[in-house]
C-alpha cells in the first residue's frame, strides 16, 4: 500500500514542532532510563499499528524487551557477542531483506558496551547502519544512555543521523529536546518541548528553559569506555589474586580474543601488570592480533624460563600495537562497508575483493587516530620502523598465513610530514594486503571463510645500526625448534636449524633470485652444507638487502659494500676474505677495490655462543609450546662474546610428522626407475601411489618467451584445481614458485597446493639450481599443506633421474586443459599405474618408480 511521506511519532503535537518524521529518518534518542525510551517507543509503535505498516524489533540489548513479539510484525534476535563484522553484517542482511519503508526499533546502543566495550564500534555500527537505512526509506528508533558515551561517539552519531532528541523525565513530565531536525526549521524547532498527551509544549522562557537544564545532570567529557575498563583494571592490582586473575582474563579476552591455546598460553605466561603494560602501547582499541601476542609471549616465556638468557641477551622492544578496530573504523570512514559486506559472501569473495583491495590503498583516517600515529611518529624519530600485519588468526596453531599479509619498512627519513605519509601508506599498504588473492585462497582452503579476520598491525622498531648511508643488523632469519626435513641422516632433527642471512631477514623469508641463506643445523652449527653446495662461494649469500637512509628505500647492495661499512665488530665474524678473488683483482691491476669477501660465519657458528643460544630459545618455546616452533630473529654483535639477540615473531611450526618408517629397496644399474636420490628431500617417510605425474620438460621449457612461461604457470594452476584429490607428482626445471622465469615455473602457491607431491630438477648448465627454503614462507606452505618435496640434482653423485621412464605412460594433458598448439610439447600429464614414491628419513633415500 501507499503511505505518506511523513511519519509520526506518536504525539500530534510533537509532529508539529518539528514538521513530522519523513521516510529515511533515522531518529537517536538521548535517554536516562530505558524506560522512558520504551514510553516513547509504545507510543510510536501503536501509530504504526493503526498504519498497518511492518514493525521490526531489533533485540540484543541486555535491559527488559521494549515490545511483545505480538506488537510487531518480526523480532529479530541477534547475539553482540559474535563480534562488531558479524553483528553489523547480519543487520545489513536484516534490512537488505525486510526492504524499503520499514519500521525499525532497536535496543539501547549502550547496551553493546559489555560485549564491545569500545565506543568507537558503537560509532561505527551507527555509521554503517544508519545510511543503508536511509538508503531504503526505513524509519528506525535508536537509544543512547546519556553521560556515558564520549563527545566525539556522540558527534559521529550525531553528524550521520538525519534526527537526534535528547528525553528526559522530570518530577513526571517528559521532555523533548530536538538537538538535531534534518532539513526541517522552525522558530521554536530547537527549544525543549514539554509532552502533556498529545500536546507538545515549547519551553520558551528563559526561567522555565534554566530551571529545567538545571535539574538535568550533565559531566565533563568521558573517556571511551575501552579507557575506563583498563583504567579501572589498574586498581586491581593491589588485590587479592582472585581478582587479579579475573580481571586479567577479562582484558586477555579484550586484547587476545576468545579463548584458545594461545590465550592458555598467555595466561600461564602474562600477569596483570605484563597485560596493562601491553594495552599501555596500544593505539586505538580491538585486538592486537596474533603476530604481536607470539612476538610477547616468546620473549615473555624465554624470560621466566630463562631469566640469564634473557638478561644477558635479549635486544629491548618498544613496539606499538594498532588495534583492530582501526582497521573497521577505516573500512567505515571511508564508506566502503557495503562493499565489505558484498565481499564476504561466497558470491562475492573474489569478485568484489579486487574494487575493496584498491580501495584500501586510498582512504583517509579519522583526525583521533592521525593524531595518535603521529605521537608513535614522534617517539621513534628518524629511527626506521617496520610496520607488520598482525590479522587476528595469524601466526596460531594451525593457520601461519606465513607471507599472506604485507610488511613495510618505513626507512622514515625527511621532514616529518614526508614521514608521516610513508608511514599511512605503510597501514594501507597492510589493509589493502587483507584482499590479496593468496591470502583469500589460504583463507578459503583453510576453512576459514566465514571466520571474522580482523586485521591489527604491528609496528615495530627495526634492528640495527647505521653504516654510513646503510642501515641493517648484523645478522637476521629464520630458526625452526624442529628440523623435521633433514638432508642427512646424521642430522639430530630434534636440535633445530638456522636459514640465516647478513643484513635484513628479508632474504631468509623468501626465496631468493640467484642467492642462497645459510642453512645452520643446530646439532652441528659448523655442518657442511647440501650435497651439491661443494662452491661455497657460487652457493652463499652475495646481495645484502638494507634500508638506504640516503635513498629513504629498502633496497640491496652487494655483501662487499656492506661488509666494508661494518665498522663496530670484527668482519671475520660474518664472512671470509675471498683470496682466490683478490688475487685475481690484484693481478688484473685493480687495487682500489672493496676486499672482496664470502659470507660462510665460520667464526660465528664455530667461535660463538650464538648458535647454543639459538638452540635454547627455540628448544624452550617448543618445551612450552609443547609444540615445534617457527622464530623470526635479528642479532648484533660488539664481538663474538657480546650480542643481543632480538625475537621479532614466533608460531607454531605447523608439521605432519615423520610417519611410520618405510623400507626403500636397493636400485641396481639395470633396475629402471624415475628418479632415486640420497637426501635432498622434505616431508617425511612416505609410500605413495601415484595417479598423475605433471611433467615439465626442461629443455622445452628453457626454450620459451617470457610470456609463455607464466602461461605454463597458469596451465599447471589449472591442472591443480582439475586433479584436487588425486595423488599427483609434479616435477619440473628450478625452483617452483619462483618469481623469475628464468629460474623455474613461476606459479603461486595456491597453483600448486593440491599436490602430493612436487619436485625440483637442478641443471647447473641450464641455470636451474633450486634453493632448499628451509624456513622460507615457501617453506611454511609447503609444511602447512603437507606436500612432500624433493630437489633432484642430476649428475650429483647418489642421484638417478631418467624422465624418459615417463614414456610408458600416455599424456592424458587434453582431458584436463586446452592448450596451444606450440606449447602442448612442454607439459605432459601422465596417468600412471602402480608407480609409487618412496622415502627413508633415517637412511636419507628417495624413490620413485
Amino acid at each position: 500500500m501507499e503511505f505518506n511521506n511523513r511519519i509520526s511519532t506518536g504525539f500530534k503535537g510533537f509532529d508539529e514542532a518539528i514538521d513530522s518524521l519523513r521516510l529515511g529518518d533515522n531518529v537517536v534518542w538521548q535517554v536516562d532510563r530505558i524506560e522512558n525510551y520504551q514510553a516513547i517507543v509504545n507510543s510510536f509503535v501503536k501509530k504504526m499499528q493503526e498504519e498497518k505498516r511492518k514493525i521490526v524489533y531489533v533485540r540484543f540489548g541486555k535491559h527488559q524487551a521494549l515490545l511483545n513479539e505480538n506488537e510487531v510484525t518480526v523480532t529479530f534476535y541477534i547475539d553482540p557477542t559474535i563480534g562488531f563484522e558479524s553483528f553489523a553484517t547480519e543487520i545489513h542482511r536484516l534490512i537488505e531483506k525486510e526492504g524499503k519503508e520499514t519500521i525499525y526499533i532497536f535496543d539501547c546502543l549502550t547496551d553493546l558496551l559489555s560485549d564491545w566495550y569500545s565506543d568507537l564500534m558503537i560509532g561505527n555500527f551507527f555509521r554503517v547502519c544508519c545510511p543503508y537505512l536511509f538508503e531504503l526509506d526505513t524509519i528506525a528508533y535508536f537509544a543512547l544512555t546519556r553521560n556515558v558515551h564520549t563527545y566525539n561517539t556522540i558527534a559521529r552519531i550525531r553528524e550521520t543521523t538525519q534526527v537526534f532528541l535528547d528525553l528526559s523525565k522530570v518530577e513526571g513530565n517528559f521532555y523533548i529536546h530536538p538537538l538535531k531536525v534534518w532539513q526541517r526549521y522552525s522558530p521554536t524547532m530547537f527549544f525543549p518541548h514539554q509532552i502533556e498527551g498529545e500536546q507538545a509544549i515549547s519551553i520558551t522562557a528563559s526561567t522555565d528553559a534554566s530551571a529545567l537544564f538545571a535539574n538535568l545532570n550533565r559531566v565533563e567529557e568521558r573517556m571511551d569506555y575501552w579507557d575506563v575498563i583498563f583504567s579501572n583494571a589498574k586498581n586491581d592490582l593491589n588485590k587479592d589474586e582472585e581478582t587479579k586473575q579475573k580481571t586479567k582474563e577479562l582484558l586477555m579476552s579484550l586484547l587476545i580474543g576468545e579463548r584458545s591455546r594461545m590465550f592458555e598460553l598467555c595466561d600461564s605466561y602474562f600477569s596483570l601488570a605484563d597485560i596493562l603494560q601491553i594495552a599501555s602501547r596500544e593505539i586505538g582499541t580491538g585486538f592486537i592480533g596474533g603476530k604481536t601476542v607470539g612476538m610477547l609471549l616468546a620473549r615473555k616465556i624465554i624470560e621466566k624460563e630463562d631469566p640469564d638468557l634473557f638478561g644477558q641477551r635479549m635486544e629491548p622492544h618498544d613496539s606499538f600495537y594498532l588495534g583492530s578496530d582501526i582497521f573497521y573504523t577505516y573500512i567505515v570512514q571511508n564508506g566502503w562497508w557495503k562493499l565489505r559486506v558484498n565481499q564476504k559472501t561466497k558470491e562475492g569473495y573474489f569478485s568484489y575483493a579486487k574494487e575493496l583491495r584498491e580501495k584500501l590503498f586510498t582512504g583517509d583516517f579519522p583526525q583521533t587516530i592521525k593524531e595518535k600515529f603521529i605521537q608513535v611518529l614522534e617517539y621513534f624519530g628518524q629511527s626506521p620502523i617496520i610496520v607488520r600485519s598482525s590479522s587476528l588468526l595469524e601466526d596460531n596453531f594451525g593457520n601461519a598465513f606465513a607471507g599472506k599479509y604485507e610488511s613495510v619498512f618505513c626507512v622514515n627519513q625527511g621532514t616529518p610530514e614526508e614521514r608521516y605519509e610513508a608511514f599511512e601508506s605503510a597501514i594501507r599498504t597492510v589493509y589493502a594486503s587483507t584482499m590479496n588473492e593468496e591470502a583469500l585462497e589460504y583463507r578459503l582452503n583453510r576453512g576459514l571463510f566465514a571466520k571474522d579476520e580482523q586485521m591489527a598491525i604491528l609496528v615495530q622498531r627495526v634492528s640495527g645500526d647505521h653504516y654510513e648511508e646503510n642501515f641493517f643488523p648484523h645478522v637476521a632469519g629464520v630458526g625452526n625448534s624442529s628440523n623435521l626435513y633433514v638432508w642427512d641422516k646424521n642430522v639430530d632433527m630434534d636440535a633445530g636449524m638456522l636459514r640465516l642471512v647478513f643484513g635484513l631477514g628479508t632474504r631468509a623469508v623468501d626465496r631468493t633470485v640467484d642467492d642462497y641463506a645459510k642453512l645452520v643445523t643446530l646439532d652441528n652449527p659448523a655442518r657442511k652444507p647440501l650435497l651439491h653446495m661443494d662452491d661455497l662461494k657460487k652457493f652463499s649469500q652475495h646481495g645484502i638487502d638494507v634500508l638506504s637512509v640516503k635513498e629513504n628505500i629498502l633496497t640491496s647492495v652487494s655483501v662487499d659494500q656492506a661488509i666494508s661499512k661494518v665498522w663496530n665488530v670484527e668482519r671475520n665474524l660474518f664472512a671470509s676474505i675471498d683470496t682466490e678473488t683478490a688475487f685475481r683483482l690484484k693481478d688484473l691491476g685493480y687495487e682500489n677495490m672493496p676486499t672482496p669477501y664470502i659470507l660462510d660465519f665460520k667464526l660465528l657458528l664455530k667461535h660463538s655462543a650464538f648458535p647454543k643460544d639459538m638452540k635454547r630459545i627455540l628448544q624452550t618455546l617448543q618445551k612450552i609450546y609443547e609444540y615445534p616452533v617457527d622464530v623470526e630473529f635479528t642479532a648484533n654483535f660488539k664481538s663474538k662474546e657480546d650480542y643481543k639477540i632480538n625475537i621479532v615473531q614466533c608460531r607454531p611450526l605447523q608439521t605432519r610428522g615423520l610417519g611410520k618408517a618405510v623400507e626403500v629397496p636397493e636400485i641396481k644399474k639395470e633396475d629402471a626407475c624415475l628418479f632415486a636420490s640420497n637426501g635432498n628431500f622434505m616431508g617425511g617417510n612416505v609410500r605413495i601411489a601415484i595417479d598423475y605425474i605433471i611433467y615439465v620438460d626442461m629443455k622445452a621449457y628453457l626454450s620459451l618467451k617470457e610470456q609463455d612461461k607464466y602461461t605454463i604457470a597458469r596451465e599447471i594452476g589449472v591442472l591443480n584445481r582439475m586433479l584436487k584429490n588425486k595423488q599427483v607428482l609434479l616435477i619440473g626445471p628450478g625452483r617452483w614458485g619462483t618469481s623469475t622465469p628464468s629460474l623455474g615455473v613461476p606459479v603461486h602457491f595456491t597453483e600448486i597446493q593440491n599436490m602430493t607431491a612436487i619436485c625440483e630438477v637442478a641443471s647447473e648448465q641450464s641455470g636451474f639450481m633450486p634453493e632448499l627454503s628451509y624456513g622460507s614462507h615457501f617453506f611454511q606452505d609447503i609444511v602447512e599443506s603437507g606436500l612432500f618435496y624433493s630437489a633432484l640434482f642430476d649428475g650429483e653423485e647418489g642421484v638417478r633421474y631418467h624422465p624418459a621412464y615417463l614414456e610408458a605412460f600416455p599424456d592424458v594433458k587434453e582431458e584436463f586443459i586446452q592448450m596451444k598448439e606450440e606449447l602442448k610439447h612442454v607439459i605432459q600429464v601422465k596417468q600412471t599405474d602402480e608407480v609409487e614414491l618412496l622415502s627413508d628419513v633415517v637412511n636419507q633415500r628417495l624413490l620413485c618408480r
